[in-house]
C-alpha cells in the first residue's frame, strides 16, 4: 500500500526526526489512525519529499523518523492556467481538478463577462479557499509541489503574462486551430487562458492576440469554464515528457 502524504512547512525536512502536529497530525492520528512502524511521506510543498517511519504517536501528534530525503525538481515545461472566475463553487472545482492533473500555477482572472467578482473581504476569502483547495488536491494527488494560486489578475496583467510566456494560448470556441495541433515548447512556461461562462469578449481577445497569444479550440463541444481548463491541460500534458 502506498504511504500517505502529509504537508509540513518549508524548512522542516532538514532534520532526522520530524514532529507532525496541527491539522496534519490530527488527520494522521485520528483519521488515518497511523501507528508506530507505519510508513509516511512528508512534502514541504516546494519539492522537498521525505520518506519516514512513525516512531511515536501521542494524542494528535506524530514523531517521524526520516529514512530518505529527496528533491523533486520543477517540471518542464511549466503550465499556468489563467482561470476566469466561475459562478458559485465551480472555481474550487476548477482548482481541484487542475491541481490533480498537474498545473503549476493558477491565476484567477476578473474577465469582463465574469458574473462573480472578488471584492473586499469576499475576495480575500475566495482567494484563501482556492489556495486551500490547491493544497488539499495536491495532497490527494501526492504532489510534492503545491501549485501557486496567484493574486487576482486584470486583463492587462494577464496580457503581460502572456507576452512573457514561451507559449501563450487562449481557449475559444470560434478559433480555427485545434489545440491538438499546437507545437509545445520543451521548456519554459505555457500559459493557457480559460474564459468565463459568458465567453471572452472581443476587446480581451484583441489584447491577448497583441500579446502574442494563439486562440485554439478543444473540439466541437463547448465545455463549462470549470472543466475546459482541465480538459485542455490534460490534452497538452499528454504530449509532453511529464506524462511519459
Amino acid at each position: 500500500m502506498t504511504a500517505p502524504l502529509f504537508f509540513v512547512d518549508p524548512g522542516q525536512l532538514g532534520a532526522d526526526e520530524v514532529v507532525l502536529g496541527g491539522a496534519e497530525g490530527r488527520h494522521a492520528a485520528k483519521v488515518r489512525r497511523l501507528r508506530v512502524g507505519e510508513e509516511v511521506d512528508l512534502a514541504d510543498g516546494t519539492g522537498g519529499l521525505a520518506h519516514c517511519v512513525v516512531a511515536a504517536v501521542v494524542g494528535e501528534t506524530l514523531t517521524l523518523q526520516v529514512r530518505e530525503l529527496t528533491e523533486a525538481p520543477p517540471a518542464e515545461p511549466s503550465f499556468t492556467v489563467v482561470q476566469a472566475l466561475p459562478k458559485g463553487d465551480r472555481g474550487e472545482l476548477a482548482v481541484e481538478v487542475l491541481t490533480e492533473v498537474g498545473v503549476d500555477e493558477i491565476v484567477p482572472w476578473s474577465a469582463a463577462r465574469c458574473v462573480t467578482q472578488w471584492t473586499g473581504a469576499r475576495g480575500e476569502r475566495s482567494a484563501l479557499r482556492w489556495a486551500a483547495h490547491a493544497r488539499e488536491a495536491a495532497k490527494q494527488a501526492r504532489r510534492p509541489r503545491i501549485p501557486t494560486v496567484s493574486p487576482l489578475a486584470s486583463t492587462a496583467q494577464v496580457a503581460r503574462r502572456l507576452s512573457e510566456a514561451a507559449l501563450a494560448l487562449v481557449l475559444h470556441e470560434g478559433a480555427s486551430d485545434p489545440l491538438a495541433t499546437v507545437m509545445l515548447p520543451s521548456a519554459g512556461e505555457v500559459v493557457l487562458v480559460v474564459g468565463p461562462e459568458g465567453g471572452i469578449d472581443n476587446h480581451e481577445l484583441a489584447a491577448f492576440a497583441a500579446a502574442g497569444a494563439h486562440a485554439s479550440r478543444l473540439g466541437p463541444e463547448v465545455l463549462r469554464t470549470s472543466t475546459a481548463g482541465v480538459a485542455a491541460l490534460s490534452a497538452l500534458l499528454a504530449r509532453t515528457t511529464r506524462w511519459a
